[in-house]
């Protein structure tokens, strides 16, 4: 991950990444396979990759604190140090928001990419919900569907899945989001993770395990996150 490391380094039994990791698998699990070479980019995340099981996994992190000792690299995802067609796998979660440009971001997963390898992803949602937030987090946009399939077409990448995720606690955050904008511009700096009540935390896991549950079967029309799964199926346009 490009820009400021990842608050799960402090914080990797916040609730969010917790969640987050249920809605992963249940909205891409599927598209794993049985890879023989797996390139998780952005590895200061791994909470939410523990389900990412089978072949070899390589991590690869700006932040070396968010690496595994030999099975981790230091490195860019705008530059990456594998060969072309190395990964059956690659995954970017919570990545590409990050890298400017991204088009370069989006071309190197791509690249390393073997053909029929599965790129999985997931990015924030909506351009009206940026606070001060997403400037802590080292954010440069975040996504509409339409706006990630652009993204991903031309890349010689075929769109398996397109579906929001966190439908279930979207009430709260677009609350939080609103009052965020009504209170005026906050201060950059300041706690990196809204704190929640042992009770609130409580809700906010039986939602999002309720979510995960219909996830498998259906896409979201509506959610913070958007999760894609998408395959290489050609050479990128020139």
């Amino acid at each position: 991950m490009d820009g400021h490391g990842s608050a799960s380094l402090e914080h990797s039994d916040y609730w969010w990444y917790r969640a987050r990791a249920l809605l992963l698998e249940a909205g891409l699990g599927k598209y794993l396979g049985e890879p023989g070479r797996i390139l998780d980019v952005g590895s200061a995340d791994g909470p939410s990759v523990a389900w990412m099981r089978g072949g070899q996994r390589v991590q690869l992190d700006v932040d070396p604190r968010g690496l595994s000792a030999g099975t981790g690299v230091c490195g860019s995802a705008l530059a990456l140090p594998f060969a072309d067609g190395a990964f059956d796998v690659v995954s970017a979660f919570d990545v590409v928001e990050h890298c400017e440009p991204e088009r370069q971001a989006v071309a190197e997963l791509t690249r390393v990419l073997a053909p029929e390898g599965r790129l999985l992803l997931s990015v924030p949602a909506y351009n009206w919900a940026w606070t001060a937030h997403d400037v802590r987090a080292g954010h440069y946009r975040r996504y509409t569907r339409r706006r990630l399939r652009a993204a991903l077409e031309g890349h010689g990448l075929s769109v398996l899945r397109c579906s929001h995720a966190f439908a279930g606690v979207f009430p709260v955050f677009a609350a939080q989001r609103l009052v965020t904008r009504l209170r005026g511009r906050p201060r950059v700096d300041g706690a990196r993770l809204p704190k929640v009540t042992p009770a609130m935390e409580r809700l906010l896991m039986g939602v999002s395990g309720l979510e995960a549950r219909a996830l498998p079967g259906r896409d979201l029309p509506f959610g913070s996150s958007i999760l894609v799964a998408a395959v290489k199926t050609s050479q990128p346009a020139p």
